[in-house]
């Protein structure tokens, strides 16, 4: 669907497993911090919210208890969004454990890479036909065009479910000097199935918006970028959201 129909589907990604306060103050930590975040997001136009949740040192977590309780608190906080768990190893987590994850929490949507997954093959149905069993929608983390060429054998194979086809291009890899471009998409193959983008850097909001262009949805906020163009931090994840939109409806005319 094109803007100019109507704005893309906005998944806000607010914090992800490595960046913390030392990074961007405004950037949410604790379960207070991401539930009044997912409220201001929200507020600007962000339909879901692809949450990461940290343990009591700050860390990266995949702690089912954690999520349940975060869960529970942006459900009542934020009704309208749609909110996406991740299951990112983030060099620390094991596939067993991403599967335990996904097992305890039980939660409506979650974000799964293909490329973790990969390294135990063993696992990878138990995953999948998991996710299909107690209705966990899956967005499948494709990093390049081999990633996709997996994915698409392991639904041949059907190791992953006929109807598990949300796929999230990355645009470049997670570092502290990624930046990533509009071109990047380029290399990503075309799909009917529905698709998102997400991208690192100062040209964020422009590969978003080539994204919506060529038919996509997108994923903005302080995970992959916490600056605009100008190379000026936003002051949250709200004004990044706010900024995105407006780009997207001023190039839309």
């Amino acid at each position: 669907m094109s803007v100019s129909e109507a704005l893309p589907y906005i998944l806000v990604a607010p914090n992800g497993a490595r960046r913390g306060h030392r990074d961007h103050p405004g950037l949410p930590v604790t379960m207070e911090e991401i539930v009044e975040t997912a409220k201001a997001c929200s507020l600007a136009g962000a339909n879901g919210l692809h949450l990461h949740v940290r343990d009591q040192a700050g860390q990266h977590s995949l702690d089912a208890g954690l999520y349940r309780e975060t869960l529970a608190e942006l459900h009542h906080a934020v009704p309208q969004m749609d909110i996406q768990i991740t299951t990112e190893a983030a060099g620390i987590f094991d596939v067993q454990t991403q599967f335990d994850c996904l097992k305890n929490v039980h939660p409506d949507w979650a974000s799964i890479s293909v490329r973790e997954i990969a390294r135990s093959p063993e696992l990878a149905p138990n995953v999948y036909a998991l996710c299909a069993e107690q209705g966990t929608l899956v967005q499948h983390i494709l990093y390049d065009a081999t990633d996709v060429e997996l994915l698409v054998r392991w639904q041949k194979d059907g190791v992953v479910k006929p109807h598990q086809v949300e796929r999230l291009f990355v645009l470049g890899r997670y570092s502290t000097t990624q930046e990533s471009t509009p071109e990047d998409l380029d290399a990503f193959p075309a799909t009917t199935d529905p698709w998102m983008v997400c991208a690192f850097g100062g040209q964020e909001h422009a590969c978003l918006q080539k994204a919506v262009q060529l038919g996509g949805d997108v994923r903005v906020g302080f995970e992959n970028s916490i600056t605009g163009f100008d190379g000026q931090a936003w002051a949250d994840n709200a004004a990044s959201v706010a900024a995105l939109i407006d780009l997207l409806k001023r190039t839309s005319k």
